[in-house]
């Protein structure tokens, strides 16, 4: 099902410090995947990956949580909300051979990152 939310990543600014809070406060399985220069630390949730948690890729910006949303078309979605007045923070990068994803700021500011699965 299109447009509901399926990830959220935790961007911090320190890593190591996020992972021993979240998994003592949630009792999160945390493992991490490399990718790229760097390592991705996926937060599993039962059998099912709940986000993740990454250094923030934006210098100098606060932690902050980002939410996705799945849509069926990465790159009409992101050309649409950008259409209604989003800016494209990152444009349609694949992960892995996992999928697809961008990130908006929709017109007041507020960011949301936008998924398309890999097709089967």
């Amino acid at each position: 099902m299109a447009n509901t939310f399926v990830h959220s990543e935790l961007n911090t600014t320190d890593v190591s410090k996020a992972k021993a809070f979240y998994g003592k406060l949630f009792d999160w399985k945390l493992e991490d995947v490399p990718m790229g220069p760097g390592t991705y630390t996926m937060i599993k949730i039962g059998d099912n990956t709940g986000g993740g948690i990454q250094k923030h890729p934006v210098p100098g910006a606060p932690s902050a949580w980002l939410s996705y949303v799945l849509v069926d078309d990465l790159d009409a979605a992101t050309k649409k909300a950008k259409s209604l007045g989003a800016t494209v923070m990152m444009d349609v990068t694949e992960v892995m051979g996992a999928g697809s994803f961008s990130v908006i700021l929709d017109p007041t500011g507020a960011p949301l990152g936008l998924w398309q699965a890999k097709k089967a």
